[in-house]
């Protein structure tokens, strides 16, 4: 009697009398068939309706070895299905699939992980006859794909990690927290002072620092952490079995140290940093995405308190972020809704005792904020650049308004060192003034040292530009950068501004007096201007005239008015003749 586990070899129709040899030419007869078929690179075999193995050619043979299991002529299908279902396939299974291949008239496909081999077997029923079995060894196949899926999962620079085995170890972390209650954090780490090496030696030297910093951040973890390269020069290490945040400050405080070391670099010496943004599951969140994007916050609390340290994850991160978003918003359309507009601030001359020109402004009145502090949108504006266009409209607002102006009164306008890096500050400037009509010897440009800091050779060929066309140019904030002084040496302004803050000592420390006296006498000895800003009481302006300053602005003077306003304050301060 026929084994019951091999009922699904039974043909549906009544069992066919054995295959005929007779009747088949020669060169398809059995024994002459299967040597065809031994020459074919993957196994084969035939069972009949019984289950018995009628074929079995030499690659099958070949492949039963290399597995382990022997073979006979007699095996079985049942020994056969034991051997290759391995520990993948439960026999009630292998035999389901069966009886729907018979039943539906497809093969089946299914793998085989034996110890060292992986074989992909295909079954198929023969109607009347049995079955045909196909089999493949596919284990170089299968290291191919899965050193394949590896590489997929590996930055290709340093070895480490990328996002998509980030994502992985992000999951397991959130289910082992879920399960068992282990708590981990998420420190993401970016590079400060990184694109400079860039810049200025080249990108094989910024890839070779950038495996170094790898280095170093394998060494500040234990094997069960994670660290991941997820951009440029953005990292980001997945600590494990966190027991307290002490755990994590210690390794954030590592990792700014580390990082901020000496590296030596095909024979440069480099000096970079690291900030550090870190956020704590389950307290900062228990989602991949919100952990990430809490510890972004941090990581940007971390910049604006100065780079080189690390800050954790708090709630009122996230309110400043999503108002900071919903201003960023606002200014992107105030330009459109001409929701700007300019003050002036009237700068007088000492000397003859009246008003020379006036320094712009900018106002933002908002329709449901109100007035919004330049405090609060200019920094913003800067660091998204959207101060570039809102530095033209500047600039063109004030050449218009100033040509109403009494002559000779000039007009002094901010420049921000990212319109200076635009490439358009002079071309701008030159269409303002010709479809204003404004001379170019009533406008001023006023920098402060952040302009100069920047790619100094085409700051200072940008500088000589608008001096060429009759443009004034004024330092801003003199005294208060490292360098002032010798910016004086590398181009001749025709204006010192002398910043608020000396003015403001002028009551309340007793160099106040030395520090007036010593810019204006060197303003003097150069040829150049020099203006007291923040002038506010009588006082003040007694001192600094006896010190020796040329002009001044500040309250006492005026503040700041409308440009519609500005003809009623002229009618009281004839401008100079």
């Amino acid at each position: 009697m026929m084994p019951a586990d091999l009922h699904a070899f039974r043909p549906l129709e009544p069992a066919a009398p054995r295959w005929s040899v007779a009747a088949v030419p020669s060169i398809l007869q059995p024994s002459s068939l299967l040597r065809y078929l031994d020459c074919v690179r993957h196994g084969f075999l035939l069972l009949d309706h019984t289950g018995r193995v009628i074929v079995c050619t030499a690659s099958a043979r070949s492949l039963f070895d290399r597995v382990g299991a022997a073979f006979e002529s007699a095996t079985s299908a049942r020994h056969l299905l034991r051997v290759l279902r391995g520990d993948q396939l439960s026999r009630r299974e292998i035999f389901r699939q069966l009886r729907t291949a018979r039943e539906q008239g497809a093969p089946i496909v299914f793998e085989v992980a034996l110890p060292d081999h992986t074989v992909e077997v295909e079954l198929a029923h023969v109607p009347g006859k049995g079955w045909a079995v196909t089999l493949e060894d596919v284990s170089t196949r299968k290291a191919t794909e899965a050193r394949a899926d590896e590489m997929a999962r590996l930055d290709p620079l340093t070895g480490l990690p990328n996002r998509l085995m980030l994502r992985e170890r992000l999951t397991e972390a959130v289910t082992r927290l879920e399960r068992t209650g282990e708590a981990f954090a998420v420190l993401l780490i970016d590079l400060d002072r990184f694109k400079p090496v860039n810049d200025t030696l080249g990108h094989p030297i910024g890839d070779a620092l950038l495996e170094k910093v790898a280095d170093r951040l394998r060494s500040t973890v234990r094997p069960t952490d994670t660290v991941a390269r997820i951009g440029g020069d953005e990292f980001v290490i997945l600590q494990t079995g966190v027991r307290e945040a002490a755990d994590t400050q210690a390794l954030a405080r590592r990792v700014v140290d580390l990082i901020g070391r000496t590296y030596m670099v095909d024979g440069h010496l480099l000096t970079i940093g690291a900030s550090v943004g870190a956020a704590l599951a389950p307290g900062d969140g228990v989602e991949a995405d919100k952990l990430l994007k809490n510890a972004d916050l941090a990581l940007y609390r971390a910049k604006l308190d100065g780079r080189a340290t690390y800050r954790f994850f708090q709630l009122e991160m996230d309110d400043r972020m999503q108002a900071r978003r919903r201003l960023e918003l606002d200014m992107r359309q105030a330009l459109a809704r001409r929701e700007f507009q300019l003050h002036y601030q009237p700068q007088l001359q000492l000397e003859s005792d009246r008003i020379i020109g006036c320094e712009a402004l900018i106002r933002w009145r908002h329709p449901d904020r109100g007035m919004v502090s330049p405090l609060d949108f200019i920094p913003l504006a800067e660091e998204i650049g959207l101060i570039v266009p809102i530095g033209e409209w500047v600039i063109r607002q004030a050449c218009r308004d100033a040509v109403t102006w009494p002559a000779p009164m000039s007009v002094a306008v901010n420049v921000s060192p990212a319109q200076f890096k635009s490439d358009r500050l002079v071309e701008t400037i030159i269409s303002a003034l010709a479809s204003s009509g404004l001379p170019a010897t009533r406008f001023e440009v006023e920098i402060t040292e952040g302009v100069l800091l920047q790619e100094s050779a085409k700051t200072l060929q940008t500088l000589h530009r608008l001096r060429e066309l009759g443009v004034r140019v004024s330092m801003d904030d003199f005294g208060t950068g490292y360098s002032s002084l010798s910016y004086l040496r590398s181009f001749p302004f025709d204006k010192i501004k002398i910043d608020r803050s000396f003015v403001k000592d002028l009551s309340g420390k007793p160099d106040g007096d030395a520090i007036i006296r010593a810019i204006a006498g060197l303003g003097k000895s150069l040829g150049m201007t020099t203006i007291a800003e923040g002038v506010e009481t009588a006082e003040q302006m007694q001192r600094i005239r006896a010190e020796g300053c040329t002009d001044v602005q500040g309250y006492l003077i005026s503040k700041p008015v409308p440009a519609e306003d500005l003809p009623t304050f002229f009618a009281s301060h004839p401008p100079q003749a």
